[in-house]
């Protein structure tokens, strides 16, 4: 089994890095079978848009804190784990995205699409779905839509729903919304195609976030799954990425 070694520019990656390469040796990614990530969610992030030029399955290894999308780390029986990972497909959101000078951006997003206020004024936002105009005005400090493998991070601390991978769906959730003053969002068919229409963009501007891809001064944004594209993330038996969904449900 041929692997690729990448990591983040933590102490503790960086020693592993070296410790495992020397074990297994590190092929470039063009022509490995693996890609073996070393990090924390962030890394993980990264290297999962990078496989998806390769078309390689990725293993991560958690070197960081959190780590929701990584395996425990060790250095032993590492090819025996990778014989036995389970598979999990995951689609990102693909973002098209036109700001204030009319340039269009585009950009691919594996958690979520979030839009946010740029300045003190409160963001308003008219919510379309599939050409269908469902919500007027959102008055809020912004809103996501997340897939089943991001609505753990950010959807999770605005109060959106988790979603078990796997599940057809989307979360779209608002953050801090102050009208309509209960609304929590929504669970939408991932086939649905959301736009958001930026209203008043010269005063209460807002930029858009995939991933962390930030680009400002937005006046609409469309979202949509793409299901053409599969990135193929590799787990631990028994510790799978719908296996720690249903759990963090459970957790106070």
């Amino acid at each position: 089994m041929k692997l690729h070694f990448t990591a983040s520019d933590h102490s503790d990656a960086i020693t592993r890095l070296a410790e495992l390469t020397n074990r297994y040796g590190n092929v470039p990614i063009e022509d490995a079978d693996i890609m073996v990530v070393l990090g924390g969610d962030g890394k993980m992030l990264h290297a999962l848009r990078t496989s998806i030029a390769f078309n390689i399955p990725v293993f991560g290894m958690n070197c960081g804190r959190l780590g929701f999308l990584m395996n425990d780390y060790s250095d032993s029986d590492l090819i025996t784990r990778l014989e036995q990972a389970v598979f999990a497909p995951l689609h990102p959101l693909q973002m098209q995205t036109v700001d204030s000078k009319g340039k269009i951006h585009e950009a691919l997003a594996i958690n979520e699409v979030s839009l946010l206020r740029q300045t003190h004024s409160a963001a308003h936002t008219r919510i379309w779905v599939n050409e269908k105009c469902e919500l007027e005005q959102l008055v809020c400090d912004g809103v996501m839509v997340a897939t089943p493998a991001g609505s753990t991070a950010y959807n999770l601390s605005a109060h959106g729903p988790i979603i078990p991978v796997g599940t057809e769906l989307l979360a779209l959730t608002p953050i801090s919304a102050f009208r309509p003053r209960r609304w929590r969002g929504a669970l939408l068919p991932s086939d649905s195609k959301v736009r958001f229409e930026i209203l008043d963009p010269n005063f209460r501007s807002q930029s858009v976030s995939a991933d962390g891809n930030e680009i400002r001064d937005v006046v609409e944004v469309t979202i949509a799954q793409a299901h053409e594209t599969t990135i193929k993330l590799l787990y631990d038996k028994g510790a799978s990425l719908s296996d720690r969904s249903i759990t963090e449900q459970f957790m106070s």
